[in-house]
């Protein structure tokens, strides 16, 4: 709101002309990002993240620490594949559930996300507007020629991240056995609220990311 405010404030005090602001719009990205956002959105419609989240604590017993990794992998994969800001919307309030039900702080697991969304962002082409903006005005930078140069990187600051992060609260990710058995005994498979719309949404979702990739080759 601020931005488009910014925007017209400068057309209307004759700063800049209206043909010449349009002429710098970025359709490609808009376009992208309002795709990409609808996508996503339907998606969580289905209850996936949920069934993501849950079946990640339960792959790792619920340990706090291993539970502070699993998810912001969860958040860097989804970001790198989808926009990042909608991932992390998506998956905060999860992540408030769980360490809620675990009595853990919920701080470090969100700045854990935080810096694996952005993390995740950078690795393709699409996980970050400003990526696509990049992708939009170099027509020879292809999608899989970006994953290769930065993808690596990503998931070696991805590792350091996690290292420091462990390192900095492991006293304060501490839960009961108790606690860890209630969460053990949630039903994933509940989380799915419309089997239907997620094969959709998933078939979309594929077919989608399938383009970016074969149209490196084309």
């Amino acid at each position: 709101i601020v931005g488009l405010f910014g925007a017209m404030l400068m057309i209307l005090c004759g700063i800049i002309e209206q043909e010449t602001a349009v002429h710098h719009i970025d359709f490609n990205t808009l376009g992208l990002l309002m795709g990409m956002m609808i996508i996503v959105n339907i998606t969580s419609e289905t209850g996936l993240f949920n069934f993501l989240a849950i079946w990640a604590a339960q792959k790792v017993k619920a340990q706090p620490i291993a539970l502070l990794v699993v998810l912001s992998t969860i958040t860097m994969v989804c970001s790198a594949l989808l926009d990042n800001v909608t991932t992390v919307l998506l998956t905060v309030p999860i992540t408030f559930s769980i360490t809620s039900q675990l009595k853990v702080d919920v701080m470090p697991y969100l700045i854990s996300q935080i810096l694996a969304s952005n993390i995740g962002g950078t690795a393709t082409l699409i996980g970050d507007p400003p990526n696509i903006m990049i992708g939009s005005a170099v027509k020879e930078l292809t999608f899989v020629m970006f994953i290769e140069h930065l993808a690596p990187i990503a998931i070696i600051s991805m590792v350091v991240v996690m290292f420091i992060m462990a390192a900095i609260y492991r006293k304060d990710l501490v839960t009961t056995p108790a606690l860890q058995a209630e969460l053990m005994q949630m039903d994933e498979k509940a989380a799915i609220t419309d089997h239907a719309l997620l094969k959709r949404a998933l078939f979309v979702l594929g077919l989608t990311i399938l383009g970016f990739f074969t149209h490196s080759f084309t």
